[in-house]
């Protein structure tokens, strides 16, 4: 490695990924600047992750990189394969923080210990020996940079939010004292508030640091007054990149301008607006409260959905909302309350419910599709499941959009958006009148996303169903949903049409969710005639 102590910053040149055959990223070059922010968008698929992992040397077996970087005068080749080598720069010059902090926090080791492992290591590559004291202390200044209390050194990553997690791997990330901190997609299973926050602390701390911050994100939103750069990518190719404002309020390539109309933006007009009053409930929760120990997790909490209406509960991560729909759905048996559905009151637990009445389609597809199981092997299951005649397999691919053909392969074989096809596709099988929503969208691209809710939609207006949808998302409600329930702590806090609690929430909760989605809804100022999002082609 050779060090060259006049130039600062962040300097990649001709940086290539290749794997399997093929080119994944194409020749690029970027820079940041200390203090700078440069964020990478695209799809999954589009290189953005291997940029970031070939930068650091974490690329997955059988993928290689060349090209050359640069950190702060230091200069190392990226095709380099000795451990010693990457050691230098892992850690002292970058740092990679991941999307979910479970993946980089062990559950077994208290969030101080594993902060405290990142400091002894930084001191003992310069030769220095600190006592424990002098290292606990500086565990306690760490957790304090990122706002958190020093209790917190003693808990274990379960024992905390979601926020509080990527938190405490954000201070283990800086106690490395890198000069280059990526952040791959460190918001996109947190809510909007709790985004904001994160990225703004990140904000905060590169400033203060001089960090090079590289911030990977699907999410043009969350992007749109933080980054102050912008690398748009698609097909391992850079096609766009300039300024943050210019790019996204006056994007010059089609594909920047597709991404753009698909980002869901809390501005979208309500689908209640356009559509007829709902008739009587279906679905009728009464009362429904739950407790963890002595925790309560949902209290007292009612909520109503007609045949063909789509009804979204919201809130924080904690808020209740998965709670509530999984006593609704039967998976968890509630405490007090009532569950009835065509004026039916239903039994408690799984139980008391027939796959004919309420099915659930979940935020990961990889936890209920059984990976050694064919598509149509699933899809058979589960129309088995439902105890009548009914769709064949391909009549279920072809409900959600899909070629026949996709009954032979597997789950790995398909992409994110079309193993959430398939699971819509099974949760349909039995011909639920109810279908339950809990963040299947959340993980998606924008462009994937954007096609998933019309796919919902249609299959509402289709089959009639009754839809609850669970989102901490409200550009996503604002698209899909006819009311809104608002939960906070277990306790549903505001409810209205989606146009009412949007554009004029009553309770000060839903007034700071609002005002957070707003701050993070890009001002679409792109062409209109920009393309439709691209369909997923199969794999």
């Amino acid at each position: 490695m050779n060090v060259s102590a006049t130039r600062e910053g962040v300097t990649v040149s001709g940086l290539t990924v290749s794997g399997g055959g093929r080119t994944i990223v194409a020749p690029l070059d970027l820079t940041i600047a200390p203090g700078e922010m440069l964020a990478v968008i695209g799809e999954s698929g589009s290189g953005k992750s291997m940029t970031a992992r070939a930068i650091t040397g974490l690329l997955p077996r059988g993928v290689s990189a060349s090209g050359r970087a640069e950190i702060d005068g230091h200069d190392y080749d990226l095709a380099g394969d000795a451990a010693n080598a990457w050691a230098r720069v892992r850690g002292p010059l970058a740092t990679l923080l991941l999307q979910d902090p479970f993946t980089s926090l062990s559950p077994v080791i208290t969030c101080g210990a594993q902060i405290a492992m990142t400091v002894e290591a930084r001191l003992a590559a310069t030769g220095v020996r600190a006592s424990r004291g002098a290292v606990r202390e500086e565990v306690g200044r760490r957790l304090a940079e990122v706002q958190l209390p020093e209790r917190v050194a003693g808990q274990y990553p379960s024992e905390l939010s979601g926020g509080m997690r990527q938190r405490v791997a954000i201070a283990a990330a800086l106690a490395a004292e890198p000069r280059l901190l990526i952040a791959d997609e460190p918001t996109t299973a947190l809510d909007a508030s709790t985004q904001g926050e994160v990225l703004d602390l990140l904000r905060s701390l590169q400033g203060s640091h001089r960090l090079c911050l590289m911030l990977i994100s699907h999410d043009l939103g969350i992007v749109e007054g933080r980054a102050d750069r912008v690398m748009v990518m698609r097909g391992g190719e850079i096609v766009e990149q300039g300024p943050t404002a210019d790019v996204l309020r006056a994007a010059q390539h089609p594909y920047t301008r597709a991404l753009i109309a698909a980002n869901p933006s809390i501005s979208d007009s309500p689908s209640s607006a356009s559509r007829t009053a709902p008739g009587p409930p279906l679905l009728v929760a009464a009362g429904l409260s739950k407790s963890f120990g002595a925790t309560p997790a949902l209290t007292d909490a009612s909520v109503d959905v007609a045949a063909g209406e789509v009804v979204a509960i919201v809130g924080e991560s904690g808020s209740g909302k998965s709670t509530l729909a999984r006593a609704i759905a039967g998976l968890e048996v509630p405490d007090a309350g009532s569950v009835a559905l065509a004026g039916r009151t239903l039994g408690p637990g799984r139980r008391g419910r027939r796959p004919t009445e309420i099915q659930i389609v979940f935020q990961d597809p990889y936890s209920t599709l059984n990976p050694s199981f064919t598509i149509g092997q699933s899809l058979a299951e589960a129309i088995r499941a439902g105890g009548r005649g009914g769709r064949t397999v391909s009549e279920l691919l072809e409900l959600v959009e899909l070629d026949p053909g996709f009954a032979s392969r597997r789950p790995s074989q398909l992409s994110g958006g079309q193993r959430q096809r398939v699971a819509i596709a099974r949760a349909l099988a039995p011909a639920p009148a109810v279908l339950i929503c809990d963040e299947s969208v959340s993980a998606l691209d924008v462009s994937v996303q954007a096609q998933i809710l019309a796919l919902l939609h249609r299959l509402r207006d289709e089959l009639g169903l009754a839809m609850l949808f669970i989102t901490h998302d409200l550009g996503v409600v604002a698209r899909v949903a006819d009311r809104v329930v608002v939960l906070r702590n277990g306790e549903i806090v505001e409810r209205g049409t989606t146009a009412a609690v949007l554009e004029a929430p009553q309770h000060d909760y839903t007034r700071m969710l609002v005002a957070a989605a707003r701050a993070d809804s890009i001002d679409r100022r792109a062409d209109a005639d920009a393309p439709a999002p691209r369909q997923e082609e199969p794999r």
